[in-house]
């Protein structure tokens, strides 16, 4: 490349914020003082050829370091009627000192440079041209300037094609500036090159991003306009149907307005108004906050049913619906006793709490635990709701799921208010001792909040997200187990336990309740099949043994479903009356024959050895027999061996009962020198059924007393206790439920310890007349009341 400086003196133009490259032809307006007075400078200097100026960038009141040598191609007025000059770029001036010259400009000195590369062009010089003219052109296309592609692709010179990326409107001040200061036209060209080729890109991507924003809202207006043409028809359809618009449900702040909503609740309900009315339609927050404020509206929240104050009417209702379970009547006609005086004084509410009640109902099944809920509403005027909880397992069960989640719904607990309709129902928690846990939470540790009537005024539920007062609802838990209740959850509830029915209670409940209910399911009419009490009441004794009477009704029900196909077989005539005598031919025979009812050479206590005692199972009371035997000494097989599936702590009893007939036989009279020298076996039976607690303590021991005397046990005894390595007779649990089941047995005289004296007063007094209850501190007296006389012993083997 040859290049020839000349040295020029040209009145200075200056350009604020815009740049002239070489080649460009730009109009300047002449109301510019400074551009006026360099043009008339430029004029003034006279001399051969056009006027000439010098076109200089100032950005930010500073000037570039080159200039654009111009000519003032014409002078004249603009299209908007102002003077003006059209003045074209030549070429590239380094600007020097400044100087002296006519006019009001200011003059400089500087040096032209003439530009020229060799010929032919480079091969890589040759590709740049061409990689710069396809890049303007596809941006020229892309703009619509197609009378200027030509002008392009004609440019020949490196320099000019360089200078005439100066016309792009997407170059900065900087950029321009850059261009003009760079003498190779080489390195111009491929800064032009690049920055053509990053506005490209970056059009691209906005065009991309354009596109896919204007399929968007193209699809909104088709489903906006979509949607309105379908309003249009269903309104349409309505007017032809002759139905009104509803308006009114549509209209979620106004549904709000109207109702009647605690102050806290509306203020969350009309911001989930606020949030539904910016949401548009096709937002899915919407849906989930249409679904959430229907529920708000639908939940009673100043809905309450008046109590029955009729308290003598309620504990009528009670005794008319149940037979027996006078506790739990006690509890609610002291229940209904305080809310009345409550009322009377105007104590309704107290520290923002009213008067509910959590009662825990805890009894062997079938004793009328879940049906007792119903009762209890129908005797306090309250909606009844049940909500079973036997198997959850997920904590959102009880508390509601978050609102973030798919499907999300309010908990149980929610739903059972909104399905009563009033805010103090009977609340039946059925099962809760089933309730169970995994990864999804623990139910029962949600139940804490539900149940405690120190909290539960302020209950939040996780989809509701507002307080749920609960504190005036009839909490009514039932459960088989105790045991399987958390401790927690159990403090916070009433404990009101149902050990199960006598036998004349099983009378009654069967007559007045299960009978009837029966006679209507097998299509018999009351007067067609008549059950004597006889027959009830061998139904009760030897037909079932348990603590409830679902076995009973069961077998009612089986009767009577015999008759009734008998008569249609036209071999029964009604009415028909069925006494003890007729149900071994309808139904077969007994299947629980009291010991009593049996010949005494059948009994179990026949032999010596074998001793009866009591136990409490998850059906309540029963019978629990012990046999014990001695091993042949010729085995050699000593110690001690237990069978029957037993616990840790009954196994236990038993080592404490051979260790105390081992240590104090010699005073009993009883020949321990054969428990030093042969094996004892202690077995229980029911051998499948897993046995465990202290209670058969004394029964074991017994048993091992009248092996070693050979004296019998008494066929009418049974006992309970636990016994310690002195003998002393320690108290147990569950006499209630023992005596029952010794009672249902058949059996007349019981062995309590004397410390259990005192919960004979929960004992059914039918019960206790039909007993004969010996308190004992001491073995030595249960040994004495237990095990049969020599002298009678032998009178019964002789009989």
């Amino acid at each position: 490349m040859a290049s020839t400086s000349v040295t020029l003196t040209l009145p200075v133009l200056p350009l604020d914020d815009e740049v002239v490259l070489p080649g460009m032809v730009v109009p300047l307006e002449l109301s510019d003082a400074e551009v006026r007075g360099a043009v008339e400078a430029a004029q003034a200097a006279g001399g051969s050829g056009k006027p000439r100026v010098l076109l200089v960038p100032r950005v930010d009141g500073k000037y570039a370091g080159t200039g654009v040598l111009g000519t003032v191609e014409q002078v004249g007025r603009l299209s908007d009627g102002d003077p003006g000059a059209l003045i074209r770029g030549v070429g590239r001036v380094r600007i020097g000192a400044g100087t002296t010259g006519p006019g009001a400009a200011l003059w400089v000195e500087g040096e032209s440079v003439d530009e020229k590369l060799a010929e032919p062009l480079p091969g890589a010089v040759a590709e740049l041209v061409k990689e710069y003219k396809a890049l303007a052109t596809s941006w020229l296309k892309k703009r619509g300037a197609w009378q200027v592609v030509d002008r392009v692709q004609q440019i020949e010179g490196v320099s000019a094609l360089a200078d005439n990326s100066g016309y792009s409107p997407f170059l900065t001040v900087a950029q321009k500036v850059e261009l003009l200061e760079t003498a190779d036209p080489v390195a111009r060209l491929r800064l032009a090159i690049k920055w053509l080729r990053d506005h490209l890109a970056e059009q691209d991507v906005a065009e991309s991003i354009a596109k896919d924003v204007q399929d968007g809202v193209d699809k909104q207006q088709r489903e906006f306009l979509l949607r309105r043409q379908l309003e249009a028809v269903r309104k349409e359809l309505r007017e032809l149907n002759g139905e009104k618009e509803g308006e009114e449900s549509d209209d979620y702040r106004a549904r709000v307005e109207a109702a009647d909503l605690p102050e806290k609740v509306r203020e969350a309900a009309l911001k989930e108004v606020e949030k539904l009315e910016r949401a548009s339609d096709q937002s899915p927050e919407g849906s989930w906050i249409r679904t959430w404020l229907d529920t708000v509206l639908e939940l009673p929240w100043n809905e309450r049913t008046e109590d029955a104050y009729d308290i003598r009417g309620a504990r009528a209702v009670l005794d008319a619906e149940h037979a027996g379970l006078s506790d739990v009547k006690d509890r609610i006609t002291e229940y209904l006793a305080v809310r009345k005086r409550r009322s009377e004084r105007g104590m309704g509410v107290v520290g923002g709490r009213r008067g509910g009640a959590v009662l825990a109902l805890v009894g062997p099944p079938g004793v009328g635990k879940t049906s007792l809920g119903e009762s209890v509403a129908h005797a306090m005027g309250r909606k009844f709701v049940r909500v079973a909880l036997g198997g959850v397992r997920d904590e959102a069960e009880i508390r509601g799921h978050r609102r973030t989640y798919v499907g999300a719904l309010p908990g149980r607990i929610v739903r059972a208010i909104k399905e009563a309709g009033s805010m103090n129902p009977v609340v039946l928690l059925d099962e809760i001792d089933k309730v169970g846990s995994d990864f999804r939470g623990d139910p029962a540790a949600a139940l804490l909040e539900v149940l405690d009537p120190a909290q539960n005024h302020t209950f939040r539920d996780h989809y509701l997200e507002v307080e749920l007062d609960l504190s005036d609802v009839v909490f009514l838990a039932t459960a088989n187990v105790l045991e399987a209740i958390p401790e927690a959850l159990a403090d916070r509830m009433d404990l009101v336990r149902l050990d199960g029915y006598t036998e004349d209670e099983k009378i009654v409940i069967a007559r007045d309740h299960l009978l009837p209910r029966q006679l209507e399911r097998a299509g018999l009419a009351a007067d067609e099949v008549v059950l004597e009490e006889d027959a009830l009441r061998k139904l009760a004794g030897e037909y079932t043994r348990e603590a409830g009477v679902r076995t009973l009704e069961r077998s009612i029900a089986r009767l009577l479903r015999k008759v009734a196909s008998q008569h249609e077989l036209g071999e029964q005539e009604l009415p028909f009356r069925i006494g003890a005598d007729e149900l071994r031919p309808l139904i077969g025979r007994p299947h629980h024959v009291p010991e009593s009812a049996q010949d005494p050479a059948e009994r179990r206590t026949a032999v010596p050895g074998v001793a009866t005692g009591l136990a409490v199972t998850g059906a309540g009371g029963d019978v629990l027999f012990v046999e014990a035997s001695l091993a042949d000494p010729e085995t050699g097989a000593a110690g001690l061996t237990l069978t029957g599936q037993l616990g840790d702590v009954m196994k236990e009893s038993a080592q404490i009962a051979l260790s105390f007939l081992r240590s104090h036989g010699a005073e009993l009279e009883l020949p321990v020198a054969d428990l030093k020298d042969r094996g004892v076996h202690i077995h229980f039976p029911a051998g499948a059924v897993p046995k465990d607690g202290p209670s058969a303590g004394i029964t074991m021991t017994t048993a091992l007393a009248s092996l070693l005397s050979g004296r019998q046990v008494r066929t009418d005894v049974a006992m309970t206790g636990e016994v310690s390595l002195t003998g002393r007779v320690l108290p147990i649990g569950g006499v209630k439920q023992k005596l029952l089941a010794a009672h249902r047995a058949g059996l007349t005289t019981v062995i309590i310890p004397k410390r259990n004296e005192a919960d004979l007063d929960d004992v059914p007094s039918e019960v206790l007349e039909g007993l004969e209850v010996h308190p004992v501190t001491d073995v030595r007296q249960v040994l004495e009341l237990a095990l049969a006389k020599a002298g009678a012993q032998a009178v019964a083997t002789a009989a």
